[in-house]
């Protein structure tokens, strides 16, 4: 709301100011390693045209939200000419060639990490460009390419690749069984930005699954090793209104996924997955951010072991463990408080305080799963936030999670940058 009221207000005193003036020139400064041209191009206002209020508060919103920039500002001065006016786009620039780690454990004495290294700012473009190492009983690789104003303000193109091998429980009417579990994935989307709060992305994504059986229970209707070739179509719509201030945030976010999943088998079927995650940030005094996010997902409700929504450490309920369930279906809602407790020129230390809870459909179950105790699980939790201001998304994270529900675990979470 003090948005709305601040923009209505910076209209108004432009408009008496400056009336139908024009801009004679668009300066950049700040900005060390992100292109002056980079900036230009995908910014809406252009010398030439008339002073627009809306038009910077417009660019602004989009410079705070690129990767390489931890906050951004605007100056307007008289310029040589009558009814001439210089913009100026101020810039601080985050340092943007960031290493990564994720590190999760429970009380069943399981370990696993990533590793990684991306830079966010590669040619002075806010191209991301990645790569990773996963060790989770076995080795994983992967890299990535995400280039969103490749083609211009609008269009973009992501690329990416993936070798992922886990240990993967499946769960049969008899018992459970443990598979090392490869999926084998290149994945190509094309970028579309319909305005600086509206994102598409459209592509495909070619994979090969292999099942391997390790030990456990077996049952004679479930193979113990399959290899298959996959591709799947994804859709995702994304709505961003955020707003940014340093480590603070408010405002709606939604992002919706939708895939069409089918194989070079004729004997598998092929099936549906989507779901959609609502997240929502408010400020709390001048310390404090409430945060919160739902997920609802639903596929093809086959009564398959290989389910696709997981119950996981790392996915979505903090404290519970390395996939312990799976399922057709997904409601999970965490909400968290931060307070920051130290607030210097580049450091941050902020407290955590969550509730994580969730509950999954069965494979080739019902609606009724999702009220069933059997699949519920709550996990309150406390953590810590080490941020640093001027390196995107360096926010050192540790949170531990206590399961109040049945057959409840508990378990530590390390990772960078916020769990959503």
């Amino acid at each position: 709301m003090i948005r709305i009221v601040l923009a209505c207000f910076l209209s108004l005193l432009l408009g008496k100011a400056y009336g139908q003036n024009t801009v004679a020139d668009i300066k950049v400064q700040g900005n060390k390693r992100t292109k002056t041209n980079f900036i230009k191009k995908i910014t809406k206002l252009k010398a030439g045209m008339e002073l627009d209020s809306v038009l910077i508060e417009e660019d602004i919103y989009r410079l705070k939200r690129l990767p390489s920039v931890t906050h951004a500002y605007f100056q307007v001065s008289p310029s040589v000419g009558e009814g001439k006016y210089t913009v100026v786009y101020g810039i601080e620039e985050n340092f943007t060639l960031i290493p990564f780690v994720n590190v999760y454990t429970s009380n069943n004495d399981e370990f696993a990490f990533r590793i990684g290294l991306q830079e966010f700012n590669f040619l002075g473009s806010n191209i991301t460009l990645g790569g990773f190492y996963q060790k989770d009983i076995f080795n994983s690789i992967g890299a990535q390419m995400r280039a969103p104003y490749l083609f211009g303000k609008k269009l973009g193109l992501a690329l990416s690749y993936q070798d992922l091998t886990t240990q993967e429980p499946v769960f049969l009417d008899s018992g459970t069984a443990d598979y090392k579990y490869n999926n084998e994935s290149f994945e190509i989307l094309g970028l579309y930005e319909i305005n600086y709060k509206h994102r598409f992305e459209l592509g495909i994504n070619f994979f090969t699954e292999d099942y391997e059986y390790l030990f456990g229970t077996t049952d004679p209707n479930v193979p113990q090793s399959l290899n298959v070739d996959k591709y799947l179509y994804k859709l995702i719509y994304n709505y961003d209104a955020i707003q940014y201030y340093y480590q603070y945030l408010s405002g709606f976010k939604s992002t919706l996924n939708f895939q069409y999943v089918n194989s070079s088998n004729t004997q598998l079927p092929e099936f549906l997955i989507g779901f959609n995650d609502f997240v929502y940030y408010t400020r709390i005094g001048e310390r404090g951010n409430w945060a919160s996010r739902l997920r609802l997902g639903l596929s093809s409700n086959l009564d398959t072991p290989f389910a696709p929504f997981a119950v996981d450490n790392n996915l979505n309920i903090r404290g519970v463990g390395n996939t312990i369930d799976r399922g057709t279906g997904a409601i999970v809602f965490n909400t968290e408080y931060r307070h920051t407790l130290i607030d210097k020129n580049w450091f941050v230390l902020q407290s955590n305080i969550f509730v994580d809870g969730g509950t999954w459909r069965n494979p080739g179950g019902d609606f009724s799963d999702f009220g069933d105790d059997q699949n519920i699980r709550i996990y309150p939790g406390v953590g810590l936030r080490l941020i640093h201001k001027r390196i995107f998304n360096a926010i050192f994270r540790i949170d531990y999670g206590h399961g109040i529900t049945n057959d409840a675990s508990k378990g530590i979470v390390f990772g960078i940058g916020q769990y959503f």
